[in-house]
């Protein structure tokens, strides 16, 4: 059995007892009533009160034309703009028994960072429905976040339109990569705290989504985010930073770069001598959902402007 099969055969189990259901209801004579059919009472068997924890989870939902069944989401899912009239459960990461039942849930789809573990355990053990969507910042994770948001949903056919829609966006952002004459060496700072830069490795969605964008990430001796000396961020040289929007502003709009010129390492950088300092909505570029082909996009009118 398929990865995607192992973590999707409870959802396959559903679908079963969901086809016993409709014989049930077929031997009882339901379905001869006037007032019955057969896709509305598999409808009725569908999940109908879907709670969306993860930013890309909530973004796929829509993409998918199902947002009317969602009752709520987490904090980090603000897009598209109407998504933030949901009920707001709490943070991915900080979730609380309470918070996720106040909303009445029948399925929960979950991104995999969630926590803490034992909330999550609890509320697991509830019986409602929670499925854990990988958290796969890869081209092939986009497609397997779909095929199993669209099959819970019971819209398989429309996760199949959205992956083909994705595809050609993602193909079309990158059709500039062969007009690319040198990559641009990029870092993203994750976070400025306390002079200590925290910076992206390998194996993180800041990376995937500098190389996709056609640039080569500076830091490679570690994966994930963590933070690095200053003779790191020195000896790596970027020409260009990436970071967050809001992240290491400071407080005098007019000089939003002040924090980063003001740093003892940062401030040699060719990046930072250049003001070549590239901000983008985090969910955005870090999201890998129906959007990455934008994301892609942006990133690389940012990075070669008229180059490619």
């Amino acid at each position: 059995m398929s990865n995607l099969n192992k973590r999707h055969a409870p959802g396959l189990q559903r679908r079963s007892l969901m086809g016993t259901g409709l014989a049930t209801l077929i031997a009882a004579g339901l379905i001869a009533s006037p007032l019955y059919s057969v896709a509305a009472i598999a409808e009725e068997l569908q999940a109908q009160r879907v709670l969306a924890i993860g930013g890309a989870v909530t973004e796929i939902v829509y993409a998918l034309g199902e947002q009317h069944r969602l009752v709520g989401r987490d904090s980090t899912s603000t897009y598209p703009p109407e998504a933030n009239a949901l009920p707001n459960v709490g943070y991915i990461r900080a979730l609380s028994p309470e918070g996720v039942l106040s909303v009445k849930p029948d399925l929960i789809l979950a991104r995999e960072n969630n926590g803490p573990h034992e909330a999550v355990e609890v509320l697991k053990s509830t019986g409602v429905r929670w499925v854990d969507v990988p958290d796969d910042f890869t081209l092939e994770g986009i497609d397997e976040n779909i095929t199993i948001i669209a099959a819970e949903l019971g819209v398989p056919d429309k996760g199949e339109a959205l992956k083909k829609k994705v595809a050609a966006d993602i193909a079309k952002a990158r059709a500039h990569l062969a007009s690319i004459e040198r990559k641009h060496k990029v870092m993203f700072v994750m976070a400025l705290t306390d002079g200590k830069v925290n910076a992206a490795g390998t194996n993180t969605a800041a990376s995937n989504i500098i190389e996709l964008a056609g640039g080569d990430n500076v830091i490679t001796a570690f994966s994930g985010y963590k933070q690095i000396s200053n003779e790191a961020v020195i000896n790596a040289a970027p020409e260009v930073i990436v970071m967050m929007n809001g992240r290491g502003v400071s407080a005098d709009h007019d000089a939003p770069n002040a924090l980063l010129e003001a740093h003892p390492a940062l401030s040699s950088t060719p990046a930072v001598k250049a003001g070549k300092i590239i901000r983008m909505d985090g969910m955005l570029l870090l999201g890998f959902g129906p959007r990455t082909g934008e994301a892609i996009t942006k990133l690389a009118e940012a990075l070669y402007g008229h180059e490619h």
